[in-house]
């Protein structure tokens, strides 16, 4: 959903921002840092984007009040978009922003890094993007180096791991009037203090739109295959590959997701239907998200989505079985002499 790999790093601003429970300061650059190196740039792009790959959910800025011109984050980088010859002055009232909803005792101090960031891609678009990260966590760097006839050892303290990025979002330059598409990153702290980030400072809602609904449920049926299913049910792996593969022809076949006839079509049994529907429940109110009954489908997310989806049978280290088609062509079995399990497949000719 989000590739950088033709990425450049535009401008760069680092500031630095403490707690202000604990008496900490701010320390705000009077100018963006040059960066010349071409490797110090990809490995920027690396620390600050890669996480975002994973990102699942899309989230969108918005205000308590429907009004997302008091939206501070959304303001500040509409008018970086608008001229990015400010996005420094810009990053100055962003970090001043974090710094006044900073006051959580247990909210740690670190470096606020505000990136243009051009050509980045989302759902298909090449768009620019305004990257707000944030490093809390430091570590310390063993150095090994030539040293005469052997080697030498030194270590670097409070340094910063690029495989690991604390805190950040992408604010990608497209779909201004609905609040943008935003990506959020919260690698530290999954908890009530860590709300901030994502409540306090950037105030942001997933969004809610045909892509994210397909998405969701496509997501939320595949976790009560593979993971629920055998609590409640006995059921072969095998059948749990056919009923994913029936959930992605129903995905591709259809125009709009209706909740009962896709039940019905895929699932069948009145106690499976009951099952998932409990568990689609249970999701909706553990994420606080939810996802309607009905919904236009979204390619886009079909695709996506049918990716990650297995449909592989692996049996031992010997064999793999791929399962694209009708489950009734293959039996299970098993062979007391040999005191195993066996599979028999019907088919008309080799291909």
């Amino acid at each position: 959903m989000i590739s950088y790999f033709e990425s450049r790093l535009g401008s760069l601003s680092i500031h630095r921002v403490g707690n202000k429970s604990h008496d900490e300061f701010m320390v705000l650059s009077d100018h963006p840092v040059k960066v010349e190196d071409e490797l110090l740039a990809r490995l920027l792009l690396q620390y600050f984007l890669a996480p975002c790959e994973k990102v699942n959910e899309i989230h969108r800025f918005y205000h308590p009040n429907d009004d997302l011109k008091l939206n501070e984050v959304f303001q500040f980088a509409s008018a970086a978009f608008s001229d990015p010859d400010t996005c420094h002055e810009n990053s100055i009232q962003i970090a001043r922003h974090l710094f006044e909803v900073s006051g959580h005792p247990k909210i740690k101090s670190g470096e606020l890094y505000v990136a243009y960031i051009n050509d980045i891609q989302i759902e298909g678009e090449i768009v620019d993007a305004i990257g707000i990260f944030k490093s809390e966590t430091k570590e310390t760097y063993l150095k090994v180096y030539p040293d005469k006839k052997g080697f030498g050892l030194s270590y670097e303290q409070e340094a910063i791991n690029i495989q690991k990025l604390d805190k950040g979002c992408l604010i990608f330059n497209i779909e201004k009037e609905q609040g943008y598409k935003v990506a959020v990153i919260d690698q530290v702290n999954r908890n009530t203090e860590a709300v901030y980030w994502k409540d306090d400072f950037l105030k942001l809602k997933v969004r809610n739109d045909n892509y994210s609904q397909t998405s969701n449920v496509m997501g939320v049926y595949k976790s009560f295959v593979t993971e629920k299913l055998d609590q409640e049910f006995d059921i072969s792996k095998a059948d749990k590959i056919d009923l994913l593969n029936k959930s992605v022809k129903y995905f591709k076949a259809k125009e709009a997701f209706d909740l009962d006839e896709f039940s019905n079509d895929v699932i069948g049994s009145p106690e499976g239907i009951e099952a998932f529907k409990n568990y689609k429940k249970s999701y909706e109110q553990e994420y606080e998200t939810v996802i309607g009954d009905s919904f236009d489908i979204s390619e886009a997310a079909v695709k996506k989505q049918a990716r990650v989806l297995k449909s592989v049978l692996k049996l031992d280290k010997n064999f793999h079985i791929y399962i694209h088609g009708n489950k009734e062509l293959i039996e299970k079995g098993y062979d007391e002499g040999r005191n195993m399990n066996f599979y028999k497949v019907y088919f008309k000719e080799e291909v």
